[in-house]
């Protein structure tokens, strides 16, 4: 779908990509004169598609998400284009849901729902869909960077749980963090809460209660969680993934579902989406949601801003944005630039100065 860039000078089309594109059909929108591009996540942005979107012109591509394993960098970098993306809007909407979904497995909420439903409710039972209670126990993190970090903080300071985490650079804002939070509850008479971050993933499947995955996918993450990970994990541990479908092993996890009935696992990502592995939609003991872990009004508005800012910027001339904080962007003027560009080192692309 095409339109106009109201922007001053900028007055040649755009192209924002609302659904599901086929290559042909992407290339055929482009046409022969295309300013930049706005694509989701659910398109494959290689080398074919730049060559397009150079050809017609095209100065700028920005995916509406803050990931981009859809996206070759390096094929848009040899076009000399810039990819921008949306970090930071998404953080504690990402993190909102990982909780929510951790707590709708841990106390079996959706299974109840689905019981009530169905009419089949006749009274109150002692035993009736027992869950997990999480208080105090051990929360695992996969990943922690701004989202992973952030779930984190409101599970330990929520819930006062002890954190495990691995992540391959040290989170010691987080650590600081906890340990802070630690002493307030000392100081409060209560038993403090811990950090530690481990050597590796599989320590955290071991020793935590529940473990929330917030990675990037590539090939050192695909499939992080399979057949031999899955065994690692607790009787009754439950799995939280609001990253990517593929760091999960989906065939793997509805085995183990099937074979641990106490086990728990929720998903609002999926290996082959929207399709689902075979059995999962069958198991009560997985909750399944359809990828919305960002869909709150503001975040998606302010996706939809970011990105935009991302083409607007470039085809303005203006710098690329150098500081973790996008919320300028977001709130009243926005500085003149670009607020996030992936590949602006690679591309000489000048940083933002005040």
């Amino acid at each position: 779908m095409a339109g106009n860039l109201n922007q001053g000078r900028l007055h040649r089309r755009a192209l924002h990509l609302q659904r599901c594109f086929k290559c042909s059909e992407i290339k055929a929108a482009i046409g022969a004169q295309c300013d930049g591009v706005l694509g989701q996540l659910t398109e494959d942005w290689g080398d074919e598609l730049f060559s397009a979107l150079k050809a017609a012109g095209g100065t700028a591509y920005s995916n509406v998400a803050v990931g981009y394993n859809n996206v070759d960098i390096e094929a848009a970098t040899k076009h000399g284009l810039p990819v921008g993306n949306t970090p930071g809007v998404l953080t504690e909407t990402t993190a909102q849901m990982a909780v929510t979904l951790t707590f709708a497995a841990a106390r079996r909420t959706g299974e109840a729902e689905r019981f009530m439903r169905a009419g089949k409710y006749k009274g109150w039972l002692m035993t009736l869909f027992l869950g997990e209670l999480l208080w105090r126990k051990t929360v695992g993190v996969i990943g922690a960077g701004r989202i992973g970090a952030t779930y984190a903080r409101m599970m330990v300071e929520g819930h006062k749980m002890n954190l495990i985490y691995h992540d391959i650079y040290p989170n010691k804002d987080l650590e600081d963090y906890i340990a802070d939070y630690a002493d307030f509850l000392k100081s409060r008479g209560e038993a403090p809460v811990s950090c530690k971050r481990a050597d590796t993933a599989a320590d955290v499947l071991r020793e935590a209660d529940c473990i929330s995955i917030h990675t990037v996918l590539d090939d050192s993450t695909h499939h992080l969680i399979n057949a031999s990970s899955l065994a690692l994990m607790k009787e009754n541990a439950i799995l939280v993934n609001t990253s990517r479908g593929p760091v999960v092993d989906e065939a793997a996890l509805v085995a183990h579902c099937r074979e641990h009935p106490n086990f728990r696992a929720a998903l609002d990502v999926f290996e082959d989406e929207p399709a689902m592995k075979p059995g999962l939609v069958d198991l009560d003991n997985v909750v399944i949601v359809p990828h919305i872990a960002s869909a709150t009004r503001w975040t998606r508005e302010g996706m939809a801003t970011l990105a935009a800012g991302n083409v607007a910027g470039i085809l303005s001339g203006y710098p690329a944005w150098n500081r973790p904080d996008i919320l300028p962007f977001l709130s009243g003027e926005s500085p003149k630039a670009a607020p996030s560009i992936v590949n602006a080192k690679e591309l000489g692309i000048a940083l933002y100065e005040e």
